[in-house]
């Protein structure tokens, strides 16, 4: 037909929850999915179009992959920066490009960069050495928390040290691997999360501020609409156009805040579909994963409205031993990630929508705890 649109090719390095819930809105983007996949057992093999097997650190497996897209973006950030980079020079197209990329795989970078940009981030050393350890501490004279600058997620390559001592023996443990993170612990009022969507040609499509509550280093829980003040509301839209300035993302970029009680300051970036807005599947009219391959395709962005007042997200994380049955609860969406269940382990997210906040935070967690959620409701900061 005259004039329609060529479909595009999206290769995904990774084929997780996200590379899944990528493929699932990939028909209703109009775009074909590749997708990277390190085992067999990947849950986006079930909706990918074409599927090739390696890792982001193998670098003829990104050649194929990109050999096979139009665009190359991302599942996770456990990807080769220098193949990456390699790869653009040649004329593939990346996005996030490797820069911007590099803000989510290195922490100390991160840090670095949005400091130098004049953002709030927390107090902070990067040691590449042990013998460095002792001073950075007396500089911060707080409690700290200790970060591996490369390969931590979902908590891991991340510490929080009961005192002095166990900080000094968890930098010697990592200072030998690479760089390490030792930032200082603040006093929190909550947490939060803003996901924004950025095009090439730099348009912004964001979306509204979440509260979240973290258990080990993992989002147990994301709220819509967010509690904070107006001023914070204000802040945090502000903070996000700056970050956004300083990255140069491509695609959707999350960016969790520490509420404290000076004001936001900013924990970490993310540049990829993000835990925080799983919620926006169903809670507003262009979801992140759709959002996202528009952005990455080079299509453009979808405006973004809420479709209820509430919502509220819930993950699925594996319990010590396996849910008997899949109950399901009125007025709650089930998103099953399609892996075998390990304690632990990522295995779906619930969502309820509805008028009344705490109604539908309640009916959340009673839909999470049938599937064998181990984590509880408790009280919101």
């Amino acid at each position: 037909m005259p004039g329609a649109r060529r479909e595009v090719t999206v290769g995904v390095v990774g084929a997780g929850q996200l590379a899944l819930m990528m493929g699932e809105a990939k028909d209703g983007v109009g775009v074909r999915l590749v997708v990277l996949a390190a085992s067999p057992e990947d849950p986006a093999i079930a909706v990918a179009d074409e599927v090739l097997f390696g890792t982001g650190f193998d670098e003829s497996a990104l050649r194929a992959l990109a050999a096979r897209s139009d665009v190359v973006t991302f599942d996770h950030e456990l990807v080769d920066l220098d193949v990456l980079g390699r790869l653009e020079g040649e004329g593939a197209v990346v996005r996030p490009r490797a820069a911007a990329l590099r803000f989510a795989v290195d922490k100390a970078h991160q840090r670095r960069a949005l400091a130098g940009a004049g953002l709030p981030v927390p107090r902070f050393a990067v040691l590449d050495r042990y013998a460095d350890a002792t001073r950075a501490l007396d500089a911060l004279d707080a409690p700290v928390v200790v970060k591996r600058a490369r390969g931590g997620y979902d908590g891991r390559g991340v510490a929080f040290p009961a005192g002095r001592d166990e900080a000094l023996a968890t930098i010697a443990a990592w200072a030998g691997t690479g760089e390490v993170l030792v930032e200082e612990r603040l006093d929190l009022v909550g947490e939060a999360a803003l996901v924004l969507a950025r095009s090439p040609d730099g348009a912004l499509a964001p979306y509204p501020l979440v509260d979240t509550r973290q258990a080990n280093g993992m989002c147990v829980e994301t709220r819509y609409p967010s509690r904070v003040g107006a001023d914070l509301l204000a802040e945090a839209a502000s903070l996000a156009e700056r970050v956004a300035a300083a990255v140069e993302p491509i695609g959707i970029m999350a960016i969790e805040f520490f509420v404290t009680p000076r004001g936001l300051s900013v924990n970490e970036v993310a540049l990829r579909p993000h835990n925080t807005a799983h919620w926006t599947i169903e809670g507003t009219t262009q979801g992140q994963f759709a959002q996202h391959l528009r952005a990455v395709a080079g299509l453009a962005l979808a405006p973004v409205a809420v479709t209820a007042p509430s919502a509220v997200m819930v993950n699925l994380v594996g319990a010590p031993s396996p849910p008997a049955s899949t109950p399901t609860v009125a007025g709650v969406v089930v998103h099953d990630y399609a892996k075998a269940w390990r304690p632990g382990r990522k295995l779906g997210h619930v969502t309820a929508l509805g008028d009344d906040p705490d109604e539908v935070r309640v009916r959340a967690w009673e839909s999470a705890r049938l599937l064998g959620a181990p984590a509880e409701e408790g009280t919101w900061p």
